[in-house]
């Protein structure tokens, strides 16, 4: 058997690989090398609480509340007076009083606090920060430090 015809079809099989090997090569030439991101180096402290102060929120809520006032007793004449004194008195329940009830809008507000302002001072340096919780006397802070990236 001739191993001529072999030959055209490896050629062609060892073209079409090598294509994209030289494909990627061209590809990596043009582009910049990559640049890895620096290292962070992270550590903890603790910090010296100087303040806490709360922050409140306000809620104002409005419902509709019952309001009852006495009316005054109106006045009688002399007449109806001592008809009214006699008929007290022969009653044995006790007189009731008008009053005026009627619904009305009742404000009312509360507060709440919603954060603290904490002022804390490390290595001689004065910050702010506002947290969900009060931190008491110190504060656990969180130290990084990282190379600035040439621009």
């Amino acid at each position: 058997m001739p191993v001529f015809p072999f030959v055209p079809t490896m050629s062609l099989a060892v073209a079409l690989l090598a294509t994209p090997a030289a494909q990627a090569q061209d590809q990596g030439k043009d582009q910049a090398p990559a640049r890895s991101a620096p290292v962070e180096n992270v550590r903890y402290d603790y910090a010296q609480v100087l303040a806490v102060r709360p922050v409140y929120e306000t809620i104002k809520t409005t419902q509709m509340e019952k309001v009852c006032e006495r009316l005054g007793p109106d006045k009688p004449n002399p007449l109806s007076r001592v008809v009214n004194a006699v008929r007290d008195r022969l009653s044995t329940a006790t007189p009731e009083q008008a009053t005026d009830c009627r619904m009305q809008p009742v404000t009312k507000e509360s507060r709440r606090v919603v954060a603290y302002d904490v002022d804390y001072m490390y290595r001689g340096n004065k910050f702010r920060t506002r947290m969900e919780n009060d931190p008491g006397y110190r504060l656990r802070i969180r130290i990084s430090i990282m190379p600035h990236p040439d621009d």
